[in-house]
């Protein structure tokens, strides 16, 4: 097979204007006068690959903000340019399911964090083979039966559904374990994550951070569960206007009479509390049926209806459901290799003494997602060279 290479490695001279120097693992790719140089460790964090950029006009370099969690360094990697602000990076000598990465330098969410934050972005983004179900959205009102709703569909598919787990700067309280019942985090933590766009919605409650970040969303999806989030409007509002390709769906009561005698019969809060979450559910109400977010709107008048309506919403019939992360089989790329493109397909052959006839196809035909989450829908598949 023909085609053009993959690796477009410049041999940059060493002692620039900032004292910068190419390592021989540094792989560089040339994107118009701009050469990103991928190697290294992160200056602010050297447990993730390190990225530079040099400017041939000016010949300077420059360290730009990575966003995104990015892959560990490694021995050697190779590169490629794709559409849309893309580099394709694949570690060599990695596992299979740390092998595919994607950095993005030009893409739209780039170019928004690069307006947003007045300086130089790139971000990365995981490459996962397969595709999956859109995770959930679910609002409603205190007392509406949400949680309920959800209680339900979590206990009758346990195998299908996920909940991604907060942050929260709060400490934790008698019985709360880290990374079950929150993620617990320092508030400079949280703070600069959810400035380097680590988060799909945060709010501020007594002083403390609570939010959900892109990470747990994806961490519940690459365990092949559909991830729901219970949330309020305006965090909903949040995903929205994020990367994230959701499905929205709002609960509402069927009265404002029944919203109030179903808060009464909990029993549990003073009628100063009552009076506050009925005001509360009441915006919360309006907010959802105006504001556009939520694309299904159910009314909980009788909880066995409301539930059989949700799972139909969402594609579950009496039949045991089949979740949509695809199942595929391990393909380990190989530690020493060349990569080819062609169109939308990366040709993989092995080099070395012993080398196979085999090749690897990875075809980015149907990927989809990217920064700040993952990239999926990528096919890797292997064929006789020829």
């Amino acid at each position: 097979m023909g085609g053009a290479p993959a690796l477009f490695v410049d041999h940059l001279e060493n002692g620039h204007t900032n004292g910068c120097s190419l390592k021989s693992e540094d792989t560089s790719v040339q994107i118009g006068d701009r050469s990103y140089v991928i190697g290294g460790s992160h200056e602010e964090n050297p447990l993730f690959l390190g990225v530079q950029i040099h400017d041939k006009i000016t010949n300077k370099w420059s360290s730009p903000t990575v966003l995104g969690t990015g892959p560990k360094p490694c021995k050697a990697y190779s590169a490629i340019v794709l559409k849309q602000g893309r580099i394709l990076v694949i570690k060599k000598d990695a596992a299979s399911d740390d092998s595919i990465w994607f950095l993005e330098v030009d893409s739209p969410f780039v170019r928004e964090q690069r307006k947003l934050l007045g300086k130089e972005v790139v971000t990365w983004s995981k490459g996962v083979r397969g595709n999956a179900e859109k995770p959930i959205v679910i609002s409603g009102p205190s007392g509406v039966g949400k949680g309920t709703l959800i209680t339900m569909l979590m206990k009758e598919f346990p195998s299908m559904f996920g909940f991604s787990v907060s942050h929260t700067t709060r400490s934790p309280r008698c019985m709360e374990k880290n990374g079950v019942h929150y993620h617990f985090t320092e508030k400079t933590v949280m703070e600069k994550e959810i400035n380097d766009g680590k988060f799909l919605e945060f709010a501020s409650v007594h002083g403390n951070l609570y939010g959900t970040s892109i990470e747990s969303v994806e961490v519940v999806t690459d365990s092949g569960k559909r991830c729901i989030l219970d949330i309020d409007v305006q965090g909903a509002r949040s995903v929205k206007a994020s990367s994230l390709d959701a499905m929205f769906i709002f609960v509402c009561p069927p009265s404002m009479k029944e919203l109030e005698d179903r808060l009464r019969a909990r029993g549990t809060e003073t009628e100063e509390q009552i009076q506050k979450r009925l005001r509360n559910a009441e915006a919360e109400i309006k907010a959802g049926k105006s504001s556009g977010i939520f694309g299904h709107i159910l009314y909980n008048d009788n909880l066995e209806e409301c539930y059989k309506s949700l799972k139909n919403l969402l594609g579950i019939d009496n039949d045991a459901p089949v979740n949509g992360l695809e199942a595929v089989e391990g393909i380990n790329l190989p530690k020493e290799h060349t990569v080819t493109k062609m169109e939308d397909k990366i040709l993989i052959q092995e080099t070395g003494e012993v080398i196979k006839n085999n090749m690897i196809v990875l075809d980015l035909s149907s990927i989809n997602g990217g920064a700040p989450g993952r990239t999926r829908g990528i096919v890797l598949d292997t064929v006789k060279s020829s």
